[in-house]
């Protein structure tokens, strides 16, 4: 069947005035207007096709790529507000619905929130929440202390910052752990520090918990954070420059700045290291 809110691998089967007609594998149908026709192509091609529901709730096929997706989180500009809610600006023609009683905080037109896709059971329509933390379950945690975990931050509290957890479950990045700003929406990497007997799971970013896989790089890190995010080294720099630095081998620290590269926490330039 055809998966609405999804991207789906569908077949060209015939070419119409109003554009083209594809179909799954079960002979469901879905027009791809002409906007979104390929220049070259021919029947029996298979196309990856979005396929959401139009004004008139039919189900439509377009090749643009949405900001968001069933069952995903982003952050949305909110286009307009109504009687009925608001309009978010997903990436298409048609704007996403967020109803108010799906809205944490009511919605104001210009500003941006994060939200999370899904289908509407009664209108069958892809609609968005602000209310997230009601898709989150942290009943099952198949996590353990140190794993590298998806993050996307979710909102501030008292106590730190509260983050979504590959995307299924909520964690906490304490403010005794935060070293960094973060912005509503960031998507980046952490490590688990620790899993509650509650399974409520505490968070740090990738470079903090670092320190247990290499000394070095958590003294390459401490070095970068205290200088504003910058090095004036390199693995090309002179032996005595990263001894006075940062007191250790020109051999341990080209191991360092390696591991560090590879996690992508740092960028080497030619002017030095610069913190990511």
């Amino acid at each position: 069947m055809l998966k609405i809110g999804e991207y789906n691998t569908l077949t060209i089967i015939r070419e119409r005035d109003q554009g083209l007609y594809l179909s799954d594998d079960d002979n469901n149908e879905v027009l791809l207007p002409n906007r979104y026709v390929p220049e070259s192509f021919k029947i029996h091609d298979e196309l990856e096709v979005f396929v959401y529901l139009d004004n008139e709730e039919r189900p439509v096929a377009t090749t643009d790529r949405p900001y968001i997706t069933k069952g995903e989180f982003a952050v949305l500009r909110c286009n307009q507000v109504n009687d009925f809610g608001a309009f978010l600006d997903f990436g298409l023609v048609k704007e996403l619905f967020c109803p108010f009683k799906e809205q944490a905080f009511k919605m104001k037109k210009g500003q941006w929130y994060l939200v999370y896709c899904y289908i509407d059971e009664e209108t069958e329509r892809l609609v968005a929440s602000s209310k997230t933390n009601r898709f989150l379950d942290n009943k099952e945690i198949t996590l353990a202390k140190f794993d590298e975990v998806d993050l996307i931050v979710s909102h501030p509290s008292e106590i730190g910052m509260n983050v979504i957890v590959n995307k299924k479950h909520a964690g906490l990045i304490h403010k005794s752990d935060l070293f960094q700003e973060l912005s509503i929406g960031d998507k980046l990497k952490g490590l688990v520090k620790k899993v509650r007997p509650d399974n409520k799971l505490d968070i740090v970013l990738s470079q903090i918990g670092y320190r247990n896989i290499e000394p070095n790089a958590e003294l390459v890190l401490k070095e970068l954070n205290d200088n504003n995010g910058f090095l004036n080294l390199t693995d090309k720099s002179d032996p005595e420059d990263i001894k006075e630095i940062l007191q250790m081998s020109k051999k341990n620290f080209k191991k360092a700045i390696g591991a560090l590269y590879k996690k992508r926490m740092i960028t080497i330039k030619e002017d030095g290291i610069h913190l990511n």
